[in-house]
């Protein structure tokens, strides 16, 4: 039988005539090809995200930063905490010199026929290049932000799923602590325990722990016990709208433990306000990192923060304006670049707002 031909419809018969009919085009065929090509929540937000020139640039900025601060300590022959030398003496001239400049001895060893990497940012009061200053922190201010919001979404998620899967009296009596948390004064508090904390923490030398600092240790148990109440809230409120869905009832009904159903049919629901709430809270917890190390509650010296290196500049601002003004414009790129970002994504992952 000739397949170009369509079949005739047979007398009183009920079935639809094809010869009415008009086969696709091979045009037609790759586009529905295309069509319905599979994608995935994932996929489709980050397509959305790409479209969206501002977090497509925060992205550019982000990257191009972290790969100065991985990179920049390989190259630059400087330490953090390294006063300049000249042929193993201290060169006590090169104290506040302005970018790419250098300090006699420093000059004479040059006109020797020697090599010496430029001072890009110049240097500090006590004649340490000021760049490499900058950029560890740049590195650390970027890894509280990091690890700050990964604390807070553990607890939140935690705390919220338990509370909102629950409810009863359960949900009530966890909201109310997280209300008596949140009444509570968030930079008072936040001050308060940095105090306490830095006077309890010990730490055997040689550990990580140590390694790390009294400090920033103290940074992240506070934004561990403070800023998951909003993460908490905002988890609660998806799962209470989400757990009376059929799919949640389904599963129930065929034994599937709580644990289970959180897991696999509730938070894969929740995954773009996760998404979203844990990109904003980064740069929030860079700007909390950099005001305590501002007001001397941060990071503990020599290990530099760009707080505490806008602190140390206020003192020659009207002779060195430079040194207030680099970690100033790092902490407005990334905090800036991050907002963008965390927008961009609001924008690509919230179904509500998409178009």
């Amino acid at each position: 039988m000739n397949e170009e031909i369509m079949p005739k419809k047979a007398p009183l018969s009920l079935q639809i005539d094809l010869r009415k009919f008009e086969k696709a085009t091979d045009e037609e065929k790759i586009q529905q090809d295309v069509m319905t090509e599979s994608t995935s929540f994932f996929r489709d937000g980050m397509k959305r995200l790409m479209r969206n020139p501002l977090a497509v640039m925060s992205l550019i900025l982000l990257a191009v930063i972290i790969i100065v601060i991985i990179a920049a300590p390989m190259i630059v022959p400087y330490g953090y905490e390294e006063m300049l030398s000249v042929n193993g003496k201290r060169d006590k001239g090169a104290k506040n010199l302005a970018p790419f400049t250098y300090s006699e001895a420093e000059q004479r060893y040059i006109d020797q026929g020697n090599s010496r990497f430029p001072h890009i940012f110049g240097t500090d009061e006590q004649c340490r290049d000021y760049f490499i200053r900058v950029i560890y922190g740049a590195r650390v201010s970027l890894t509280v932000g990091f690890f700050a919001s990964i604390i807070v979404l553990i607890i939140g998620l935690i705390y919220g799923s338990i509370s909102g899967y629950i409810g009863g009296r359960t949900d009530l009596i966890m909201m109310r602590i997280v209300d008596i948390i949140y009444s509570l004064p968030d930079m008072l508090m936040v001050i308060l325990l940095s105090v306490v904390l830095q006077e309890i923490l010990h730490f055997k030398s040689g550990s990580a722990l140590a390694a790390l600092g009294t400090n920033m240790v103290s940074l992240f148990i506070v934004f561990g016990l403070l800023y998951w109440v909003g993460m908490a809230r905002l988890i609660r409120g998806q799962i209470l709208s989400i757990k009376e869905n059929d799919y949640v009832l389904a599963a129930r009904s065929i034994g599937a433990k709580s644990g289970h159903i959180i897991r696999k049919h509730i938070l894969p629901n929740c995954l773009s306000v996760i998404i979203i709430s844990t990109a904003l809270q980064i740069p929030s917890a860079i700007f909390t990192e950099s005001y305590l190390s501002f007001v001397g509650l941060g990071v503990q010296a020599p290990m530099p923060s760009l707080g505490s290196l806008a602190n140390a500049a206020r003192g020659g601002l009207q002779s060195y304006p430079y040194k207030l003004v680099f970690p100033a414009l790092m902490i407005c790129i990334i905090v800036l670049s991050l907002n963008l970002l965390g927008d961009g994504l609001r924008d690509a992952f919230d179904p509500k707002l998409k178009r």
